[in-house]
């Protein structure tokens, strides 16, 4: 038996969460096109015979603003202790930057190997990506420089053959047909958010929440109720959209893919908006909303 922790770092948009699909063939975390979708640390097992590897998606690392934001950075760096390795994600066309350099400084500070993983390689020019590995080598310690396409799937193989190198453990952490950590409802609230973050605009997206409130199963349907929450009045109006428009096609986009998880029974999604004003400084409603596993202060 062959098993340990990997850790997918990086700052936002980068790629961890669509690497992490790739890596595992399935979606385990919600991708977009905008910066800032992940918030919470997920785990996506992968299960090979006698072989377990357990890929740690974070939230991306960024100059927080809220106390949201700064529970993401803490939620994300916190993934990298005692872990068997860090992928530190790179988008390549930005390449490394300054910004990377103190974050990189807290990275290597754990002691695991760090892998720099030159992402979305699929869109840059060989010259250009060779400048970008050759600075990397000559600047940074990394154990483990690979480039890699998650959305072309380029390289991901060897990616996983580097890894299962470093790998020493001989321990089955989680059942063999245990997929993810995330429990139903946080699944199905993903899936909304991700929704919404892809038909809205502009900062609506990320001033926004999900929460379940009841799945009731029957034999051919399934029941939901979800309550949206979102920062203002103003937000509330467009997440509706004109008679209705907007929130009807985020349930039903959100449909199709919550049935995914249920054997494609019929989803029977009941959605609702409510207003709770700067619900990303509250630590009370970002407790109850599950982005803090620790007690929250009174």
């Amino acid at each position: 038996m062959k098993s340990g922790f990997i850790a997918i770092l990086g700052k936002p948009n980068a790629g961890k969460s669509t690497l992490i699909n790739a890596l595992l063939g399935e979606k385990i975390a919600i991708t977009t096109d905008k910066a800032q979708t992940t918030r919470n640390a997920i785990l996506g097992i992968m299960n090979n015979d006698n072989e377990q590897i357990v890929f740690i998606d974070t939230p991306g690392i960024h100059e927080a603003k809220t106390a949201l934001g700064s529970y993401m950075n803490k939620e994300a760096m916190s993934q990298a202790e005692g872990v068997d390795i860090i992928y530190y994600i790179v988008d390549g066309g930005k390449g490394l930057q300054s910004d990377d350099k103190d974050i990189l400084k807290r990275v290597f500070s754990y002691g695991a190997p760090v892998f720099l993983l030159m992402n979305k390689i699929d869109e840059l020019s060989s010259d250009l990506l060779i400048r970008r590995l050759a600075y990397a080598q000559s600047n940074y310690d990394f154990a483990e420089i690979i480039p890699i396409s998650a959305l072309k799937k380029d390289n991901l193989e060897e990616l996983l053959e580097t890894s299962r190198k470093y790998l020493k453990d001989d321990v089955q952490y989680y059942p063999a047909d245990m997929k993810t950590n995330m429990n139903l409802e946080f699944r199905i609230s993903e899936i909304i958010r991700e929704k919404i973050i892809t038909n809205m605009r502009e900062e609506v997206p990320h001033l926004v929440a999900c929460r379940i409130e009841e799945i009731k199963e029957k034999t051919s349907k399934v029941f939901i109720e979800a309550t949206i929450i979102c920062n203002k009045d103003t937000h509330k109006g467009i997440i509706i959209g004109r008679n209705g428009s907007m929130l009807k096609k985020i349930n039903d986009q959100a449909s199709s893919d919550i049935a995914k998880l249920f054997d494609h029974k019929k989803i029977i999604l009941s959605l609702y908006v409510r207003v709770e004003e700067d619900w990303l400084n509250s630590q009370k409603q970002l407790f109850d909303l599950g982005y803090f596993s620790g007690d929250r202060d009174e």
